[in-house]
């Protein structure tokens, strides 16, 4: 049987900067018009959006057949919400508020095969091939080509995020500006004096240990994140370009409308009712 590689950390290994697409929609045609576009992987979320596990499972493989990684955020909770997106071919998995050592090896014991973790053997489902794959080439492929993401997320994280860097068994960082922000007081700004150095330290922390950083978005001029030591590059989301779509096909229709000569202009409404 042949197993499929992760395309993101291939292209990490080779020196290059791949993408990845945060995906809210739970249409698996959303990420096929990823795969189809370019995006090198999408990031889907359970811990922000009521994703049911069988639609999970359609997005996973619409990223699948067209060549893309999957990375799902879980919900924080037990061992098994860790491993089911890995049990359904997930490519990857992104661990939310991760907050010290302990919490990231117990992390790396849950979803990795020995030696590196304790996870329970299956092999009954998509990622083991529904018992067709070997289980040595199971358990390799799952400790090297699945991807484990810790997300720092508050000062508290922040202060042991060396530590954790130490850690074997996870492959990168995931800094969150939006939550930083928002638990220094200062919800949004995530160019904050605060929340760059913060990005900063998570980013040199992953790279001193031959680990990658990942941004939430194009958060700061790319030649600064890039110079920084990220290697994974959010692009955006779904939901912003269709509304900004949107919004910008309403303001051009707007703009004809007020240039109508006056007999065909009609009276101003609010755009609500």
């Amino acid at each position: 049987m042949k197993t499929r590689p992760s395309r993101i950390l291939r292209l990490i290994r080779e020196g290059q900067l791949p993408t990845v697409l945060k995906v809210n929609l739970s249409d698996p045609r959303v990420t096929e018009i990823a795969g189809m576009s370019g995006v090198d992987g999408v990031w889907l979320c359970t811990e922000h959006v009521p994703n049911d596990w069988i639609g999970l499972e359609n997005q996973i493989r619409a990223a699948r057949i067209h060549n893309i990684d999957s990375l799902v955020r879980v919900a924080r909770g037990s061992y098994s919400d860790y491993i089911r997106p890995l049990e359904a071919g997930a490519t990857g998995i992104i661990v939310p508020h991760v907050a010290n050592a302990a919490e990231a090896r117990q992390i790396v014991e849950w979803v990795r095969f020995h030696p590196l973790g304790k996870r329970a053997l299956d092999g009954g489902n998509i990622d083991g091939q529904f018992c067709l794959l070997p289980l040595d080439e199971y358990i390799a492929h799952s400790n090297t080509e699945r991807i484990v993401i810790l997300q720092i997320e508050s000062p508290e994280a922040l202060e042991h995020v060396e530590a954790m860097a130490a850690l074997p068994g996870f492959d990168g960082f995931l800094f969150g500006p939006g939550d930083f922000s928002h638990r220094v007081g200062k919800a949004g700004q995530i160019d904050a004096p605060e929340v760059v150095a913060a990005r900063k330290r998570v980013a040199k922390a992953a790279t001193a240990n031959g680990k990658f950083a990942m941004t939430a978005g194009l958060i700061a001029p790319f030649a600064d994140l890039v110079a920084e030591g990220h290697k994974l590059f959010g692009i955006g989301a779904d939901v912003v370009a269709i509304t900004g779509y949107v919004k910008q096909r309403l303001e051009l229709v707007q703009g004809h409308i007020q240039a109508l000569p006056t007999p065909l202009k009609p009276a101003p409404r609010s755009p609500y009712v």
